[in-house]
């Protein structure tokens, strides 16, 4: 873990707004000023995109959390993912360097010191490429790359966001995940169905 942000002005990288809600807790608690970076260029569709923006919006304006929404380009993430084809590993890795890039290039411009994601709150993603592409993007504009494992804090994160009444998305967010986490839920099913009939 990298060094304790006290005084810090940091910029939180979020996902979505039930991801939000540990990480930006915990940041605070540790004493940084913590601003959240909303970009998500991989959300398919745009109705999926805004649905997630506007859950985070709506906990946001409630908590009292400023927020800098970046712009929605999916052509851009197309662009970034394609040459990696069927590998899920090199497309979620490219994937992540696209959004911590921006939101690096956009902390340094307008005077943070480090960056974090909330990514590393879910137990779907992979914890150590983010934090590897998290820390090259900082480095690259000379910022610093808050490596923190929120995992242990997801059933916190799960419970709240549904006290809350949040709305909880059932796949990562872009069209080919949406596509594969179907398919293993209808695998998931099939087994239990399975199961019962033996």
């Amino acid at each position: 873990m990298t060094s304790a942000p006290s005084g810090k002005r940091v910029a939180l990288h979020a996902c979505c707004g039930p991801c939000l809600l540990e990480p930006y807790d915990a940041l605070v608690d540790e004493g940084a000023e913590v601003v959240v970076v909303y970009y998500n260029p991989n959300i398919h569709p745009e109705g999926e995109y805004q649905r997630r923006r506007d859950t985070l919006l709506g906990h946001a304006l409630a908590a009292g959390i400023e927020v800098e929404v970046r712009p929605y380009d999916p052509v851009v993430w197309f662009e970034t993912v394609a040459p990696h084809g069927s590998s899920r590993s090199e497309r979620c890795r490219a994937c992540y360097r696209l959004r911590l890039t921006e939101v690096a290039r956009w902390a340094a411009e307008n005077g943070f010191e480090a960056v974090a994601s909330t990514l590393t709150v879910s137990p779907y993603q992979d914890a150590d490429t983010i934090t590897e592409e998290g820390r090259l993007a900082c480095e690259a504009v000379g910022l610093e790359y808050l490596q923190r494992d929120y995992r242990d804090r997801y059933p916190d994160a799960t419970r709240r966001s549904r006290d809350l009444g949040m709305y909880r998305q059932n796949y990562c967010g872009c069209v080919l995940s949406a596509t594969e986490a179907a398919e293993e839920r209808t695998a998931r099913k099939a087994e239990r169905q399975a199961r019962r009939q033996a």
